[in-house]
């Protein structure tokens, strides 16, 4: 399995368009020891030619033009953009499917909980304006499924769902029946065992979830915010990071230590909040990531599982 991360961090990326806090501050100026990167986007293919996305980032376009084995290769409203996976409905992880909207066709993967909240978007008629553009597959947890290609091509990928939290993304206008599977994460194995998991939105940590990341090749978790209280003690208000669905990178409770003893896979954050202090390569937090065994997730980055 190829990989590429097209986009590592949170919704609004980084730097973040409105945003003047230290780190936004910093990286524009220069005076901060940082990378810039979009929105998480992340790419697989078993062979090189069709590509699957997982979500889909508002910063697909540039993403796409910023990666050659992505661009079409002859002809019109042609794409080796075969399908996409949904680990959510939050617009930072489905706004990139209305730029699939030009009449390509693609599959789409989702719990009927995130696909319900998608399609009773009015916007979503756009990926259905002819018979079979996009083809809605529903997914369950537990349950594993193979990626391919609308005319049937294997990709050699399979992929299975784990189901997180019931937490609705704001713009939802109901809860969906199936509302415990809204938020997931994945793991995608290869044709030869080798196991991705793709958790970018973690709101609790349990001993099977660690069990299950020990078994894996490559870990790409949630590294959204270091502390509990960050946006709270920038802004003065706000929700902690728990509340908003993600557990925190640092502290005593944060995934850095409960995770310590976490060997095996791979392991790389990505996600990651404009505000989040381990952006800064200088600083401690970086340290202390690094000193770990993880990695922050870069855009551009590549490998073969």
């Amino acid at each position: 399995m190829q990989l590429r991360i097209l986009g590592s961090a949170a919704g609004g990326g980084f730097p973040q368009w409105n945003c003047a806090c230290p780190n936004c501050d910093g990286v524009r100026r220069g005076k901060l020891q940082a990378k810039p990167r979009l929105q998480t986007q992340v790419a697989v293919s078993g062979n090189g030619l069709s590509w699957f996305l997982l979500g889909a980032s508002p910063d697909l376009h540039r993403q796409i033009e910023s990666s050659t084995q992505l661009q079409p290769r002859s002809g019109t409203r042609t794409s080796p953009v075969a399908g996409v996976v949904l680990a959510s409905a939050d617009l930072d992880h489905v706004l990139g499917l209305l730029l699939l909207r030009e009449l390509h066709q693609f599959q789409v993967w989702a719990t009927d909980a995130v696909i319900q909240v998608v399609r009773e978007n009015s916007m979503s008629g756009m990926l259905n304006r002819v018979e079979h553009q996009v083809r809605w597959n529903s997914i369950r947890s537990g349950e594993e499924f193979q990626l391919h290609s609308v005319d049937g091509e294997d990709s050699g990928i399979s992929c299975r769902v784990v189901a997180l939290s019931s937490r609705c993304p704001p713009y939802a206008p109901k809860r969906p029946a199936q509302s415990a599977e809204v938020v997931v994460g994945l793991v995608l194995t290869t044709a030869r065992g080798k196991r991705l998991g793709f958790f970018p939105q973690l709101p609790t940590l349990t001993t099977e979830l660690t069990g299950l990341f020990a078994s894996l090749d490559l870990l790409l978790l949630d590294g959204t915010f270091w502390s509990e209280d960050e946006l709270i003690r920038l802004q003065g208000s706000g929700q902690s990071a728990r509340e908003m669905g993600h557990i925190p990178v640092g502290g005593e409770e944060g995934t850095l230590q409960q995770l310590s003893r976490l060997t095996r896979p791979h392991r790389m954050y990505i996600h990651i909040n404009n505000t989040n202090p381990m952006l800064n390569e200088a600083g401690e937090e970086y340290r202390s990531v690094r000193q770990m065994g993880w990695e922050l997730a870069e855009d551009g980055w590549r490998m073969n599982l």
